[in-house]
């Protein structure tokens, strides 16, 4: 081995050894989060690693820019494998993958290095210019670090030059090896080392040691930039791909289970060691992208709400309070100690909450998952919040002043409105419509339960949608009943708005009632309903089959057993807004579109801007259907522009809270368009003569 393989030696082991110092420091500072478990179903963990992680399928869905970064990830995939041949050349002269593989693979092997390299110089190029000449309005802020982006573009675009020139300078210097080494397989290298070949082999030689240790320390040096720099996440962004949730494994958007029973000081979180480790990971995994905050309703509005900051404060904070954190853990009775420390005063005197992440911030969410369905690493933003909101209102009993009578309201009149439950059932009168209690009396098992919700049994508007849906489900001959006055709010607004005992209490009280009557299959129209019932309640051993209306609907329309009528009326143009609770939330897309075509032949349904997993939130989900917008221009509006700004003469809807706030935004804007639910639309075009029979007294 000669000195300069040594000295090489030396620089890899130093590099590789504090690399590995940094990596256990970072693992150790996850430690100060909650235990959680991410370990369930690793089938469907590796699949996401796959199509998330390795296939960048999350990344691609912004086609400009997503091209270019997974270009870059794809390049480094492919370049790192020849990196590994690089470094061990450099301590062992004699080693190359020539001798390992067979000929025609060594050199396509070759070929890829060259290829993926221009890649990465294109895409570097792309992204630079984005940075420097034309940045979005999402690469924009305080808390992004742009100059740093800047630097790691220009060392990456620096670490595929001094590949071709590594090569380009051996090419040169080494007449001897031109034939076995170089060819078609190394086209770039071949073609600048021809260009260099009449000069001095001597100062070929040297400009090659030079390219070759200028491409391995920057390497080195990259790699070891990691750990302190917001590029951790080329580190962790496959691993936190391959331990979230927010794809999958189980049902998605399901908060976190809490036990109020358990020998805690606090519930939810303060700070950062009052969340998980994985919440904790999502913060070394953000890529500053800011997908995340171009498409929250809440920020596009002009509210204080960033899910980047959400995320980055998370991570900032950590680093703030964890290295003492750390020690103390590790050293027994170092408090007094770490105290004394340098920085002990912010890192103990502040928190997440308040010092980081601000009440408003955390209010100003609509629940709507478009952060969580943009990130291309799986972050889970909505999860962070939710705990910190559950801090504030379980601990310090922090909330805005609006929610107090909601909470009042759902204790003591089990609604988020001061109805009496007297009245819940009251929009049945005359529709001859059982309820449980009266099927039960008469020995009878009804096959669903409608579950009308708190929209649909007291707000006016809601009560047209309820009545049209049981129209509906009477004009099929299905057997179902309601609860009637034994039907309770289920508790999901007190969840989202951080009220875990209120929400248990609630939910626990309606799984005994629905157990009571054996129910197993429930209909309903409100995806909040539909979501916390099918999906969350399981958590408190409620298991039910549960199913949105949409759906229901789609499934009677194509058994043919939803008398329609022949005569459409006027040809009518329809756009439809997706609720986030039924979209995003449980991914049901196609259903309400599909019975709106079959049950009006001649509708022209046209697509807003923003669709599907891409449609903005109506404002109302999250709690925020109780809270005042007092900040910026209010989100049901900037919706509602963009669904008349199709043309349609119909705004049809699937949620009782998205009509409230589209049949708001309408009368602002003073549009003519009408609002209807999709039962709405089914409902009216009933069979005449079968419709008729329906009404009591016929």
């Amino acid at each position: 081995m000669s000195g300069q393989n040594f000295a090489f030696l030396l620089v890899l082991v130093a590099a590789l050894g504090f690399f590995s110092y940094n990596i256990q420091r970072l693992v150790s500072y996850l430690k100060l989060g909650l235990p959680e478990n991410r370990l369930d179903h690793p089938e469907r963990r590796t699949w996401n690693l796959i199509t998330i992680g390795f296939a960048q399928t999350r990344i691609l869905r912004e086609r400009g820019a997503g091209l270019s970064h997974a270009s870059v990830f794809w390049g480094f995939l492919v370049i790192t494998a020849g990196t590994a041949e690089i470094l061990l050349h450099g301590v062992w002269p004699g080693f190359s993958y020539e001798h390992l593989l067979p000929r025609p693979l060594w050199q396509l092997f070759m070929l890829s290095q060259e290829i993926f390299a221009v890649i990465v110089l294109v895409a570097v190029s792309w992204l630079l210019w984005r940075r420097i000449v034309s940045p979005p309005k999402r690469l924009q802020g305080k808390e992004i670090h742009n100059t740093e982006a800047i630097i790691i573009l220009f060392v990456i675009a620096s670490l595929m030059l001094t590949l071709y020139t590594t090569g380009a300078f051996e090419y040169a210097a080494n007449p001897a090896m031109r034939a076995a080494q170089y060819g078609w397989f190394r086209p770039i290298s071949s073609l600048l080392g021809a260009a260099l070949s009449g000069a001095p082999e001597g100062a070929m030689h040297a400009a090659y040691t030079v390219s070759f240790w200028s491409h391995a320390l920057l390497v080195l040096g990259f790699l070891n930039f990691l750990p302190y720099s917001k590029h951790l996440h080329v580190v962790s962004s496959l691993i936190n791909v391959w331990f979230s949730n927010t794809s999958g494994p189980g049902q998605v958007g399901v908060m976190k289970p809490m036990d109020l029973e358990a020998e805690v000081e606090q519930f939810g979180a303060l700070d950062v060691d009052h969340l998980s480790w994985k919440n904790l990971l999502d913060g070394y995994s953000c890529t500053e992208c800011g997908r995340c905050t171009a498409a929250c309703p809440a920020n596009i509005t002009g509210k204080p709400l960033s899910p980047r900051k959400i995320v980055v404060d998370t991570r900032r904070r950590l680093m703030e309070k964890a290295p003492l954190m750390a020690g103390e853990l590790d050293v027994e009775g170092s408090a007094t100690l770490l105290m004394e420390a340098p920085g002990a005063s912010d890192a103990f005197g502040n928190r997440l909450l308040d010092n980081y992440i601000t009440e408003d911030e955390l209010w100003a969410c609509t629940s709507c998952r478009a952060c969580v369905t943009e990130c291309p690493v799986s972050i889970d933003q909505l999860d962070i919040i939710y705990e910190l909101r559950r801090g504030l209102v379980l601990n310090e009993g922090r909330f805005p002043e609006e929610v107090q009578p909601t909470f009042e309201s759902l204790e003591k009149n089990a609604s988020p409105w001061a109805f009496s439950p007297a009245d819940r059932a009251r929009w049945s009168e005359g529709l001859n419509i059982p309820t449980y209690a009266e099927a039960f009396a008469e020995g009878k098992r009804p096959d669903i339960l409608f579950w009308v919700g708190c929209m649909g049994s007291f707000d006016d508007r809601a009560k047209k949608i309820t009545v049209a849906f049981a129209r509906i489900l009477q004009a099929a001959d299905i057997d179902f009943a309601i609860l009637g006055q034994e039907e309770t709010c289920h508790g999901d607004p007190a969840r989202r708005l951080g009220n875990e005992y209120l929400y248990q209490m609630l939910a626990k009280g309606t799984i005994e009632t629905l157990d009571r009557y054996e129910v197993k299959t429930i209909v309903t129209f409100c995806p909040h309903c539909f979501h916390q019932m099918g999906n969350e309640f399981p958590q408190l051993g409620g298991n039910y089959e549960v199913i949105h209306h949409s759906t229901y609907i789609e499934r009677l329309l194509n058994a043919n057993m939803i008398p329609l009528t022949t005569e459409h009326g006027k040809h009518l143009t329809m756009t439809y807004h997706d609720s986030c609770y039924l979209g995003r939330y449980n991914d049901v897309y196609d259903s309400p579109r599909e019975s709106l075509k079959r049950a009006l032949p001649i509708l022209t349904l046209v697509e807003p801007e923003r669709t599907k997993d891409r449609g903005l939130c109506c404002g109302a989900g999250g709690g925020r259907m109780f809270v005042d917008e007092k900040v910026g221009k209010r989100i049901n509006v900037e919706r509602t522009e963009e669904l008349i700004a199709t043309g349609a003469d119909v705004i049809a809807v699937a949620c009782p809270f998205c009509m409230t706030m589209m049949t708001d935004g309408v009368a602002k804007l003073e549009s003519a368009v009408t609002v209807l639910d999709i039962s709405e639309v089914v409902a009216g075009q009933l069979a005449p003569v079968r419709s008729r029979e329906l009404v009591a007294g016929d």
